[in-house]
């Protein structure tokens, strides 16, 4: 009677232990990790402000950037595509593209997206999404410490020579953009975040980043802090895609629910709208575009 129990004992704890597993297998399966830059996070949090993400259609607000409109729209096209595995995000100063983690399956998708030409280097271990920005629409402000006013009053694509600027190759559409403006020196580094650093403490005059309206074009992270130069942008001779890992176990089903959305958001205009009311396709007019001669002729 005493082994009866026994064994009736351990079945019941045998059964639980494997329903638990069941239970945690089945939820791993429907959870994906995501790694994702803290500042990037902090102001997608801050703008969705706990509204349904999936019904969000002005992306005009508070702590609204261009890396933040990104990341909405890929999930809300994931979502129309049919993609319903949620993310748990991991929060931390990752850089993917140094990291190279997309290319060896660890992350699913870039939600920032991707110059063409630098997507297209990684094209054996990625998919390249429809174009959110099509070559010419996307604007970059000059950004520089607020303090270094020597470089407030560029206007003009001679005044650049009288200045450095600092990115990498590895952003080719970056580079390209900034080798032809004539600089007095391009420097090179493959951290973003030491580029910020370097433009902050002066030791290069300017940097390219998105315009950001909402914040008055004055990006702050912990100590470092840079403004755009008013009034005046450039341009690439590049389109913008996301990235999805060909080596993710989900990445296939990932891609193409994601073109599925994309297609259908942009059959409603919603894409175009949402970087337009974001600020990052200025209205015609409200900036000068210094280097839109030197594109037309590439």
């Amino acid at each position: 009677m005493l082994k009866l129990c026994r064994f009736k004992v351990l079945v019941f704890i045998l059964f639980n232990l494997l329903t638990g597993f069941a239970a945690y297998a089945a939820k791993s399966s429907n959870e994906i990790d995501m790694y994702i830059r803290d500042d990037v996070y902090v102001d997608f949090q801050a703008f969705v402000a706990g509204r349904d993400l999936h019904e969000i259609k002005s992306f005009t607000g508070y702590r609204m950037r261009r890396d933040v409109v990104d990341m909405v729209l890929a999930l809300q096209a994931l979502k129309i595509g049919g993609f319903d595995k949620r993310f748990n995000y991991q929060v931390g100063k990752v850089t993917l593209r140094n990291t190279n983690i997309l290319e060896r399956g660890k992350q699913l998708l870039s939600f920032d997206t991707y110059w063409y030409a630098d997507a297209e280097k990684i094209a054996e271990y990625a998919y390249i999404s429809e174009p959110v920005f099509r070559k010419g629409e996307y604007l970059a402000g000059v950004f520089a410490h607020p303090e270094n006013r020597k470089v407030f009053t560029i206007d003009s694509l001679e005044d650049f020579s009288s200045f450095t600027s600092i990115s990498t190759p590895r952003w080719h559409a970056d580079w390209q953009t900034l080798s032809s403006l004539k600089l007095k020196k391009l420097y090179q580094d493959d951290e973003w975040l030491q580029q910020i650093r370097a433009v902050d403490k002066k030791w290069a005059d300017f940097v390219l980043l998105p315009f950001m309206p909402a914040l008055n074009n004055h990006y702050k992270l912990h100590s470092l802090e840079l403004l755009a130069v008013p009034g005046i942008a450039l341009t690439f001779n590049d389109s913008r895609h996301f990235v999805v890992s060909k080596k993710h176990p989900d990445g296939e089903a990932a891609f193409n629910a994601l073109q599925k959305g994309l297609r259908e958001l942009a059959k409603q205009n919603r894409i175009k709208k949402a970087y337009i009311e974001a600020g990052f396709i200025p209205e015609k007019g409200t900036v000068k575009v210094l280097n839109s001669a030197l594109i037309d002729k590439q």
